[in-house]
C-alpha cells in the first residue's frame, strides 16, 4: 500500500534524513502536499517532491487525498497539527521536539488515544542500527546495563534555528535510556546553566535512577549531558575528543555506541568493533516502521506512551532544575 502523507514544517533533518528516505521509499510513501511558516523553504521542498503548496496545516491535513500527516518541525504551531490530524482521522508521524508540561502531554496522548489513529514518535536512537546491536549484546553478552552515559552538544546557532533547546533534546536522549535499560526510572536530578536567566539553556544534565526491584541492591544509573554552548566560529570543536554518544557499563562489560552504525564492545575476549554500514539508513528504517503502524489492523501504542513518559520525565527534570532537590517519577 503507497501512503498519501502531507509534509507540516520542513525540520532541521529535511536534506539529510527525511527528504532522503522519502524519495527512497518512493514505492511506499507519496507526498501529496507540504506547509511550512517559511514560504520560500516549503516551495523549494514542494518542488523537490512534485507536491502541493498550502499556506496553513489546516488545509494540509483536510485534504481527502492526504491519509497521514508527517510533523517535522514545531516551528511556531507546536501541538496543533496532531490536533487537526486527530479531527480529520489522519495517521500522525511526529518527528518535532514538542515542549509540553506534564498535563498537556497527557491531555494529547488521550486525544490521539480517542481518535483512534496510528502515531508515531520519532525517536532514531532506538532504531538506530548500533542500538539495535547493543540490545542484541545486552541480551547475549554484556548481561544487564548498570550505567550509562549519554552525550549530545551543538552549535549555539545550530540548536537556534529551529528553536531547538537542550530540554527538547532531553527527551530523545531520556527515553533511549529508558529503552536500553528496559525499565522506569524511579528518581532523577537534573541541572541546567542558564547565562541570560530566561528558559533556554546552553546546557542540561540529568541524572536517571532505575530501581531494581528484582535484585536488591543493584540499579542502573543514567547520565544524560546536553550542550549548545559552541559557537558558531568555533564548530571544529565538536568532534575534537568527542564523547561517544552513548557509553554503557554492563554486569559483564563495556560498549561505546557512536549513532547511526558504530558499536564498539568490550568484555573478557578483549575488544569488538562492529560497523553496521550494510543496514538502511535510520530515516528510511523510521518511515518503514511508520508505514507497517498504519497498515496494522491493531492498533498500536507504544510510540504514543513511551512519548507521553519520556515528556513526564523531561518535565519533572525542568522542576528538579527549577528546585534543586531530587524528584520521585
Amino acid at each position: 500500500m503507497k501512503l498519501r502523507v502531507g509534509v507540516v514544517g520542513i525540520g532541521p533533518l529535511w536534506d539529510s534524513r527525511h527528504l532522503p528516505a522519502l524519495r527512497a521509499l518512493s514505492d511506499r510513501f507519496d507526498v501529496r502536499a507540504i506547509c511550512d511558516p517559511v514560504h520560500h523553504r516549503a516551495l523549494q521542498a514542494a518542488r523537490q517532491l512534485n507536491a502541493a503548496l498550502h499556506d496553513g496545516f489546516r488545509a494540509l491535513t483536510a485534504r481527502e487525498d492526504v491519509d497521514a500527516i508527517l510533523l517535522l518541525s514545531p516551528q511556531w504551531f507546536g501541538p496543533l497539527p496532531i490536533y487537526a490530524a486527530c479531527d480529520a482521522g489522519k495517521a500522525i508521524y511526529c518527528a518535532a521536539a514538542l515542549e509540553l508540561k506534564d498535563d498537556e502531554a497527557a491531555i494529547l496522548r488521550d486525544r490521539v488515544r480517542e481518535a483512534g489513529v496510528a502515531f508515531m514518535a520519532e525517536f532514531p536512537c532506538r532504531l538506530s542500527p548500533a542500538t539495535l546491536r547493543l540490545k542484541e549484546l545486552i541480551a547475549t553478552r554484556l548481561g544487564k546495563p548498570r550505567m550509562l552515559f549519554c552525550n549530545r552538544r551543538r552549535t549555539i546557532e545550530a540548536a537556534g534555528e529551529y528553536g531547538t533547546r537542550c530540554e527538547l533534546d532531553m527527551v530523545e536522549l531520556i527515553d533511549w535510556c529508558r529503552y536500553v535499560v528496559d525499565a522506569e526510572p524511579s528518581s532523577l536530578v537534573a541541572i541546567s546553566h542558564n547565562p541570560h536567566g530566561d528558559a533556554c539553556a546552553d546546557y542540561f544534565s540529568i541524572s536517571l535512577d532505575f530501581a531494581d526491584a528484582s535484585e536488591e541492591g543493584k540499579s542502573a544509573m543514567a547520565m544524560i549531558a546536553c550542550g549548545q554552548y559552541v559557537p558558531k566560529d568555533c564548530e571544529e570543536s565538536i568532534a575534537y575528543r568527542r564523547p561517544a554518544d552513548l557509553k554503557v557499563v554492563c554486569d559483564n562489560g563495556l560498549a561505546f555506541v557512536d549513532l547511526p552504525n558504530t558499536v564498539a564492545w568490550f568484555d573478557k575476549a578483549g575488544q569488538h568493533l562492529e560497523t553496521l554500514d550494510h543496514e538502511r539508513p535510520v530515516g528510511e528504517q523510521l518511515l518503514l516502521h511508520f508505514h507497517r503502524a498504519v497498515e496494522s489492523l491493531v492498533l498500536k501504542s507504544a510510540s504514543l506512551d513511551d512519548a507521553h513518559r519520556a515528556l513526564t520525565i523531561a518535565s519533572l527534570a525542568r522542576q528538579s532544575c527549577e528546585t534543586g532537590q531530587r524528584i520521585y517519577c
